[in-house]
């Protein structure tokens, strides 16, 4: 199968480009949080709990669950679907446009589903809670914060659209927040689904592009202290050579 370079850079991210896939995930986001907020406002009472994900329901047969999920929303705090459907929208339509609206859906599914897989998995072990409800497309969208990563890497972006920062960089950060926030109990915020949706898109990926996939993602340390030996050695050698009476910038490779 091949790995499609031709996107690995961009010279903007913000294209205004709304590709299928990304589209019709946002209509079905919003037109679902819209049903689920009034209806539950009509009735006194939440609609859909069959829906959302629950450990315990899942292992008795409710598999949809890992589906459903998806598209359920907090209804206490309306940033919590703005962000995650502009987050879809910033790092979903470059990775759509690169892979096409057929493997994007399937990678987004992908990581939504593991992300819950890794939530019941965890939660009905000893040290975690079966009945605790999960909520929200956060998983799928962290595996597309790594697919943006691994795809663009030296794009720079603003990470919480404030600092700007490589796109490698802020997926590494991103990551080392889930996975140390995953330890953390008492939290709202499923950290676990977010450490879940990486970890299964990570996998997708490799699975499918092997090697060749996100080459420049990784964070070389031996090259990086070659770099750093190489710029000592030709401050060394300018030093030399003005010490031997020579005022032209020397051309060294």
């Amino acid at each position: 199968m091949r790995y499609d370079t031709r996107y690995r850079s961009r010279s903007s991210l913000f294209n205004w480009s709304f590709p299928a896939g990304v589209k019709w995930l946002i209509i079905s986001n919003v037109a679902v949080y819209l049903i689920y907020f009034f209806g539950s406002y009509m009735r006194g009472e939440p609609i859909f709990s069959s829906l959302e994900l629950v450990p315990a329901q899942v292992i008795r047969g409710a598999f949809w669950q890992l589906f459903t999920y998806l598209f359920l929303h907090n209804l206490g705090s309306v940033w919590h679907i703005l962000f995650n459907m502009l987050t879809l929208w910033m790092f979903g339509a470059p990775v759509e446009e690169t892979w096409g609206t057929r493997r994007f859906l399937s990678y987004y599914f992908i990581c939504g589903v593991g992300a819950g897989i890794c939530v019941v998995l965890v939660n009905i072990s000893p040290f975690g809670n079966p009945h605790q409800r999960v909520i929200g497309a956060s998983g799928a969208i962290y595996g597309l914060l790594l697919a943006f990563g691994m795809l663009f890497p030296n794009q720079t972006v603003l990470m919480s659209f404030l600092f700007p920062i490589k796109a490698k960089y802020m997926v590494m950060i991103f990551g080392a927040i889930a996975f140390i926030s995953s330890f953390q109990t008492g939290s709202t915020v499923s950290n676990l689904a977010h450490l879940g949706g990486m970890i299964f898109g990570f996998v997708y990926i490799k699975t499918q592009f092997g090697s060749r996939a996100g080459s420049s993602f990784r964070f070389d340390l031996q090259g990086r202290w070659r770099e750093y030996r190489m710029q000592r050695a030709r401050k060394k050698f300018k030093v030399y050579l003005k010490k031997h009476g020579s005022d032209r910038d020397p051309w060294v490779h």
